[in-house]
This record gives structure tokens, sequence and C-alpha cells, in this order.
């Protein structure tokens, strides 16, 4: 089988205790290039844990995540070591926070995280440097006069446009997103969900984003995993589980949305 024909990233049965409680048990699914996976639920579903699995920030309790990567295959991400891990958060991987201030460096300009990244991964001429993160300013729509500015001058909206724009310099393959649109007015989470979706289309991006937000994952996810209480009660394709939902949680939930 070709690297075409096989998954991005395979999950086998990824499990994650807390003490006594499973904040996620037994979820698996396969990622697909250019698919973008949406994982929904109450808090305390364990959608935020599993993120944090898959994105190595946590090591599970069982079950495994395999990636295939450029040049060596499938590995399992948790056989690497940690400076592997590391370096593929910097190259392959990225991961958009819900809060960008914990996804960016504060006190720098906003230039200089975008740079930072490409500096990660080998970039060392300052003018090429300086070029590539004002192309990505505007990708952004942030105006260029604000290059030199530090994050913490900029709205939430700019702050988390700027967080997207750090990740996606180094071309990626897979974006991991938790509530990326968390906290924002809804006009801005408009055009932040508008850019988003012509970046995965645009770049080709296979992405798996956690959010309670059912509106973002029907405009944004391919496939959608529903969790309750750390297990995927439903999976399927976004418009046929939201439309047509058969478990009774899923159910609930898009019953609240209709009737919010």
């Amino acid at each position: 089988m070709s690297a075409v024909d096989q998954p991005l990233l395979r999950v086998e049965s990824l499990t994650r205790y807390f003490g006594a409680r499973a904040a996620c048990r037994d979820v698996s699914f396969d990622l697909w290039p250019g698919e973008v996976m949406g994982v929904v639920g109450e808090s305390g579903s364990g959608k935020t844990t599993l993120l944090n699995c898959l994105s190595a920030r946590l090591r599970p309790d069982a079950g495994r995540v395999l990636y295939q990567t450029r040049h060596e295959g499938v590995v399992d991400i948790y056989d690497l070591r940690e400076a592997e891990r590391r370096l593929l958060m910097r190259t392959d991987w990225g991961l958009v926070h819900q809060n960008p201030r914990d996804g960016l460096r504060m006190g720098v300009s906003a230039g200089a995280n975008i740079g930072e990244r490409l500096m990660a991964v080998g970039a060392r001429h300052y003018g090429e440097i300086r070029d590539a993160a004002s192309a990505w300013l505007g990708r952004v729509e942030i105006d260029l006069s604000r290059i030199d500015d530090r994050p913490r001058a900029f709205s939430g909206g700019m702050q988390q446009r700027l967080q997207i724009a750090r990740n996606l310099v180094t071309a990626p393959r897979i974006v991991f997103m938790d509530e990326p649109t968390g906290g924002l007015d809804v006009s801005v989470q408009a055009r932040l969900l508008d850019l988003l979706r012509e970046l995965v289309r645009e770049l080709h991006l296979s992405v798996v984003i956690v959010t309670h937000d059912l509106a973002v994952v029907r405009l944004l996810a391919h496939r959608l995993l529903v969790m309750r209480q750390g297990e995927v009660v439903e999976a399927g394709l976004t418009d046929q589980v939201l439309d047509d939902p058969q478990h009774p949680y899923t159910q609930l939930l898009v019953s609240s949305v209709l009737q919010a």
C-alpha cells in the first residue's frame, strides 16, 4: 500500500486515566490528508484530553498514535524520543490554542513570533524571514504596519490570527486546534472561520478541531466525533451526524443548539 493510500494519522484505542476516571477511553479513528476532523462534546467529555494525547502533550495510558511521516514511513509518536517529538511539532504539526496567549510570545513582535518558528527549522537569513513573516501577516489579514508591534497590543481576534500564521508558516501537514473561536465576538468568529476554511482548502491541511460549537464543525469539519464521558458515542460525516443524530446524547446536543 502506498503512502497516498494510508491515513496521515491513525489513532488506535487511545485511553487516558486520571486516577480511577477514564478521561478518554478506547478512541480510534483515521485522519486522511486534507481532512478536517471535528470533536465535540460538553465540558468534561474528554475532547481536550484526546487532543492533548494526539498532540503529544499528554502520554496516553493505552493505545497508539501512528503518523505517516514524510520519509520514514509510519511511526508511533510515543516511540519517538522527546527531541524527535518536539521537532515534529515544529515542522509537520501545529497547535492552535484557545487562548492565543498560550501559543504566542507576548514580549516579542508579531514578525518575531512568526520568524521564530522559521528559525526553529533552520532559517537564518533575516531578510527572507522578515519577508515570510510579512507575507503571512497579509494572509491572515493583519496590516503589515503592525509587524513590529507586540501581540499584547492586538485584539483577541488579531492574536488568534497571528497564532495561526505562526503555526502555518512552516507548512505543517496536521494542525490541532483547541476551541480556536472560543471567547471571540460573533462577527470576529465569522471572519476567523472564513479564514480557516480558506487556508485548509488552499494548503490541503489535515486538522483535528475540538470545540463545543456545532456551528464551527458544520462549517469546517468533514467528519465528526461526538464524545461523552470519555467515549466516542457517535461518529460519521458531519452533516449526517448533525442532521440525523442517532445517539440520544447527540440528539440532545443538536436539540439544545436549535432551541437556543
